[in-house]
């Protein structure tokens, strides 16, 4: 009786290991299917969905190689994350042909989808986007911004995401580790980890993300992305509460053509005025004046200068990236840093919630996103002259070299977590001097 039945229970666990590796054959070719019908896809409903070494993989030669020396380890979702930075633009069979003097337009976000929402449908009206790329940078990964941005179709778009953004580590540095000292402990009495900016205060990973987003994005727009890192013109950047007039686009390039000749002096070409509570003078004339943090664009070779005063943007105890450059490398050019724009802006700063406000529900800041934004006849076609002569605003206020800062970057890691993203598209042999 034992004998006879050894056979058949060899039969059955037969029976059963070939079921096994049928299902698994088939799982197999279903993903294979999957992926190879829509390889270029990046529309996923979570983050999580996306495989290492799946579909991201395939197109990672877009995104030059990083140099990982002194950056934190990455857990998954960071490198999930890196293998989404590595796809191509979508819309490629709608807008198979970019302008031959394209200005790329940069969109950096973080977690406001009802301005986002806002600052989209403006686009999607503004003359002449289809010429372009629009890059959308986001500050870690939020399925609702994701989603908006996915369902993009008036232009070539392509999303990437800071790897190393705070938000995306829960238990270790960029974002809140178990040892980190707290507000304004003192770390040899609570034995925690840290070091405080010059108001006492220790670091606050939502506050220095702002700072670290920025200067990530910049590193890797001009150094590390395929469809930019050889882009000989100007890069427009604007933010999630900027809304962009019909016309911006066209008088961009107009400023920019203008500018060797107008302004051969100014860095830069501005949408808005450096005041945000402006909408311009109205005045027949250009105008030059500092730079401002609505509507700026620029191009490598100023990139070039900014990035040479990398220690000075990572050193300076500020969280605010603007206020930084105001205060410590812009001053460090050895003369004024202009920037030529219009009379009439072309792009207004909005919205009452700030970008750390209405993520804790006890102080979250209730904005719907909804407003009255007049766009007005002027502002729907290029109202620029070429022949307008240039007003000079000098002596203006704002932060100028001297002031020390308004702290919350004081830690030793965000700086050189800071220094690191200046150096990571680069081979040791030729890193630029810090």
């Amino acid at each position: 009786m034992a004998a006879s039945m050894k056979p058949r229970l060899r039969d059955a666990a037969l029976h059963r290991l070939l079921s096994v590796v049928c299902v698994t054959l088939c799982g197999v070719l279903l993903l294979i299917y999957v992926f190879g019908s829509n390889s270029t896809s990046t529309t996923i409903e979570n983050i999580e969905d996306l495989e290492i070494g799946g579909v991201g993989s395939t197109y990672h030669h877009d995104l030059k190689a990083r140099v990982r020396v002194n950056l934190p380890k990455q857990n998954e979702l960071s490198r999930r994350l890196d293998e989404l930075n590595g796809l191509p633009p979508k819309n490629l069979d709608l807008y198979p042909n970019l302008g031959k003097d394209r200005i790329v337009i940069v969109l950096y976000v973080h977690n406001r989808p009802q301005y986002l929402r806002v600052v989209v449908d403006s686009l999607s009206r503004v003359e002449g986007i289809n010429e372009t790329l629009l890059i959308v940078s986001h500050d870690g990964y939020f399925k609702d911004m994701h989603k908006i941005i996915d369902r993009i179709r008036f232009c070539q778009v392509k999303q990437i995401y800071a790897p190393y953004s705070p938000h995306l580590f829960p238990d270790s540095f960029p974002g809140v580790s178990p040892r980190d000292c707290k507000d304004k402990d003192d770390a040899s009495e609570k034995h925690c980890e840290g070091n405080p900016d010059q108001y006492g205060n220790h670091r606050s990973p939502k506050i220095v993300s702002l700072k670290h987003h920025w200067w990530w994005m910049m590193n890797t727009v001009w150094d590390g992305l395929r469809e930019t890192r050889e882009h000989s013109g100007h890069i427009l950047f604007i933010e999630e509460d900027h809304f962009i007039f019909p016309n911006a686009y066209r008088n961009l390039q107009i400023l920019i053509s203008l500018k060797p000749k107008k302004c051969p002096n100014c860095y830069a070409a501005n949408l808005a005025p450096s005041d945000v509570n402006s909408r311009g003078e109205e005045w027949a004339s250009l105008i030059a004046e500092r730079m401002g943090n609505v509507g700026y664009a620029f191009n490598q070779t100023v990139w070039r200068k900014i990035k040479s005063k990398a220690r000075e943007f990572c050193f300076f105890d500020d969280y605010n990236w603007d206020i930084t450059m105001w205060a410590t490398v812009y001053p460090s050019f050895g003369r004024p840093v202009y920037t030529l724009r219009g009379p009439r802006a072309s792009a207004v700063h909005f919205g009452k919630c700030g970008l750390h406000q209405g993520q804790e529900e006890k102080k979250a800041c209730i904005d719907s996103g909804m407003m009255n934004i007049r766009v007005d006849d002027p502002d729907k076609a290029s109202n620029i002259e070429s022949y307008w002569e240039v007003q000079v605003f000098e002596g203006q206020p704002g932060y100028k070299a001297g002031f020390k800062g308004w702290g919350g970057w004081g830690d030793d890691r965000d700086r050189h977590l800071c220094l690191s993203f200046a150096t990571m598209y680069h081979s040791v042999e030729t890193m630029p001097p810090l």
